[in-house]
């Protein structure tokens, strides 16, 4: 069977992929199709499918700024629009139940609200994948998605402990002692050094600090992962921890969306339901535009934003899982989630790869806020007299930073979608600002680029830096661009696209160290005979 299925999802996600489809929209169909051929989902596929959503929040933790939970425009954004989009979809589904629809007609007041709180939320899987992939999951708008995501899960933890009646024990009140251990949880990160050990360590951390400490006091596992996460985030190596655990996650993360599809199976009555429900998915669409367009966003942020959150959650399949069990629901709803879950992300998929695009065709008819009303995140740029523009400043950026302010002075900006590192960066005397170069309108901010001759895209997703290659081509900008990549295919694909020069990191690494060598040390050789 695990021949089959490893199969199935493979050639599933590679079709997916030459359609321009996120592969994980191939494994929902894989799992679907399995299902329909009489396979089933067992204990090893679902222990995997939650370690590859534990290891996801753990990893999100390590990239998320407690900060980011405490802005208004991430806790009073979420609580607004899960309030409101939960009172619009019990009014729906009333409407859908008074019109005759079977599977409602038995539901009491409170299921059917209990069903549109289960509708309200987003995918928080479906959102750091897409994200990820498009290299855009510390943009503004990315941070503000996944900061409204974790609010969503806190809302799940305190409503899954009141619906099950079940308490965390009274010794979960020593997790308040967490804090206290931060300092020797960043002294055992630092000796765990950089190899198979700190695999384990992300590992030993996520499943068994985080996830089964707050399961043994009573709480949700995914919380503790997430928590341990977010404690683990200033250490200088969260980032590297991150991706040292990236493959691990994303390999379960498979079993996840396969799950999906092999553990319930589709009937007609539970799609015509599913149809239902996505037709209601647009007001969820448009409640998180309006929400975060309220606080003064830039209609791209919110627009993006939005795209991003624009599908159900797995959440839904877990509210009505333990609705089943208490017999607050019947199996058709059970059915219609999941189809809806799943035909929420197939549809989801193609609209947030092609984001830029739509918000391109579609800001003409958004209403923008006036520029000295924005919201601090999205104000004008002034680049002053730089005739550099870095864009990107992680090791690669910054290396060149610094370089090329010994070669030429002080005539480099640097751009980092980062706050926090931006401001690092600053207080060490680099001249550093805080945008999204992948932003569409992120060149309109800049005020003045006549000054500019050279721009390096350093970013570290190949993806991004095409974007800002062809925002940078459609202003007709007539200085040099130089980019970095990975792989040969990518530095032929930026040459083609029209850069002056390509650089891959790893060969340009090795020389780099080579050169570094000969300039500090000097060495003398005999010639060869």
């Amino acid at each position: 069977m695990e021949l089959i299925l490893i199969s199935t999802a493979f050639l599933a996600g590679f079709l997916s992929l030459k359609c321009n489809l996120p592969p994980l929209v191939g494994f929902l169909l894989a799992g679907f199709g399995l299902h329909a051929f009489g396979f089933q989902t067992n204990d090893t596929i679902i222990t995997l499918a939650d370690l590859g959503v534990t290891l996801l929040l753990f990893t999100i933790g390590l990239k998320l700024d407690i900060k980011t939970l405490l802005s208004k425009e991430i806790w009073a954004g979420a609580t607004i629009h899960n309030l409101l989009s939960t009172l619009l979809f019990s009014a729906a589904l009333f409407c859908f139940k008074y019109l005759g629809i079977s599977s409602l007609a038995a539901m009491s007041t409170e299921q059917i609200v209990l069903l549109g709180f289960a509708l309200s939320f987003s995918s928080t899987v479906f959102a750091v994948k897409s994200l990820q992939e498009k290299g855009e999951l510390n943009a503004t708008y990315g941070t503000i998605a996944i900061g409204i995501l974790v609010m969503q899960d806190i809302f799940a933890v305190v409503f899954l402990t009141a619906s099950t009646g079940k308490l965390p024990e009274w010794y979960a009140i020593a997790l308040f002692a967490l804090p206290l251990l931060r300092p020797l949880f960043f002294r055992l990160l630092e000796w765990v050094g950089h190899g198979e050990m700190l695999v384990l360590f992300g590992i030993f951390f996520a499943l068994v600090v985080g996830a089964g400490l707050f399961e043994l006091v009573g709480m949700k596992p995914d919380l503790g992962a997430l928590i341990l996460g977010m404690m683990l985030a200033g250490h200088k190596k969260a980032s590297e921890l991150s991706k040292s655990l990236f493959n691990l996650k994303e390999l379960f993360l498979v079993c996840f969306f396969l799950n999906i599809g092999l553990s319930e199976q589709p009937t007609l009555s539970g799609f015509a339901l599913a149809i239902l429900f996505m037709l209601l998915l647009p007001l969820k669409g448009i409640l998180y535009f309006v929400v975060l367009n309220t606080f003064k966003f830039r209609v791209r942020t919110s627009l993006l934003a939005s795209l991003c959150l624009f599908n159900f959650s797995e959440f839904g399949l877990i509210v009505g899982g333990l609705a089943f069990k208490m017999g607050w629901m019947s199996g058709d709803i059970l059915v219609a989630l999941a189809m809806a879950v799943s035909i929420s992300f197939v549809l989801s998929a193609p609209i947030n790869r092609y984001g830029h695009k739509i918000y391109q065709r579609s800001s003409r008819w958004l209403k923008e806020t006036a520029a000295e009303n924005l919201n601090l995140r999205d104000q004008l740029i002034n680049p002053g007299h730089a005739q550099i523009l870095i864009l990107g400043m992680g090791r690669i950026g910054t290396g060149a930073y610094d370089e090329l302010r010994t070669r030429y002075g002080k005539i480099s900006l640097g751009i980092e979608v980062r706050e926090e590192a931006a401001k690092e960066h600053k207080a060490q005397g680099r001249n550093v600002i805080s945008g999204d170069a992948t932003d569409p309108d992120f060149w309109e901010r800049i005020l003045d680029t006549a000054n500019v001759k050279l721009v390096l895209l350093a970013m570290p997703h190949h993806q991004g830096n095409q974007i800002a290659l062809e925002q940078l081509q459609r202003r007709n900008f007539q200085g040099q661009i130089a980019a970095i990549a990975e792989y040969p295919d990518q530095l032929e694909t930026l040459i083609e696209d029209g850069v002056d020069a390509a650089f891959n990191i790893y060969n340009e690494a090795g020389s780099g160290f080579a050169r570094h060598v000969c300039e500090q040390l000097k060495p003398e050789f005999n010639a060869p005979k």
